[in-house]
C-alpha cells in the first residue's frame, strides 16, 4: 500500500472509531506525544485527547464526521495533510444539534506499526446549532434503531 493510501485509511479509521465510540482503536491512531488543536481546544498528548473525546462525545451523543478533498504530502517518515471536514453532533437528551465545517491540518509519522497521527486539529469555517424542539416532526434514532419497521 502506498503512503497516501495508508494515511487516508488512518484518517478514515480515526473518524470511524470516533463516531462508533471504539476508544481503544481510536487511541491507536495516535502516537503517545500527539498534540491537538480543535479550533482553540488544545491537547498536550494522546491520553488527554482520547479522554476528552470519550467523556464529551460518549454514549448519548450521535456524531458524524466526514472528510474529503485530502491534500497529503509525504516526506520520508513524516507527512502533512489538510482535509475538509463536515460534521454533525446530535444530543437527543438536550434536543440539540450542531452542524459545521472546518479544515483539518494534520501531521503524521511512520512508526513500526504504520502511520500514526502526531498532531491533529482544525479551524472552523462555520458552525450552526439547532434546538430540535424548533424543528417540528423531528425524530432522532441512534444506533440500532430503525424507522422502516
Amino acid at each position: 500500500m502506498d503512503d497516501i493510501t495508508a494515511i487516508s485509511q488512518l484518517k478514515y479509521r480515526y473518524l470511524r472509531t470516533l463516531d462508533t465510540k471504539q476508544w481503544d482503536e481510536f487511541a491507536d491512531c495516535f502516537i503517545p506525544q500527539t498534540t491537538g488543536d480543535y479550533n482553540g481546544l488544545l491537547f498536550e498528548n494522546r491520553d488527554a485527547l482520547v479522554s476528552y473525546m470519550r467523556e464529551n462525545l460518549g454514549e448519548g451523543f450521535l456524531t458524524m464526521h466526514q472528510v474529503h478533498h485530502p491534500e497529503i504530502a509525504v516526506d520520508g517518515d513524516t507527512a502533512t495533510a489538510r482535509w475538509y471536514l463536515q460534521d454533525r453532533v446530535i444530543v437527543p437528551a438536550f434536543q440539540f444539534m450542531l452542524e459545521g465545517a472546518a479544515f483539518y491540518s494534520d501531521r503524521y509519522v511512520r512508526t513500526p506499526d504504520g502511520w500514526r497521527v502526531a498532531h491533529t486539529g482544525y479551524r472552523r469555517t462555520f458552525e450552526i446549532t439547532y434546538d430540535l424542539k424548533d424543528l417540528p416532526g423531528t425524530k432522532v434514532n441512534g444506533p440500532g434503531k430503525h424507522t422502516h419497521v
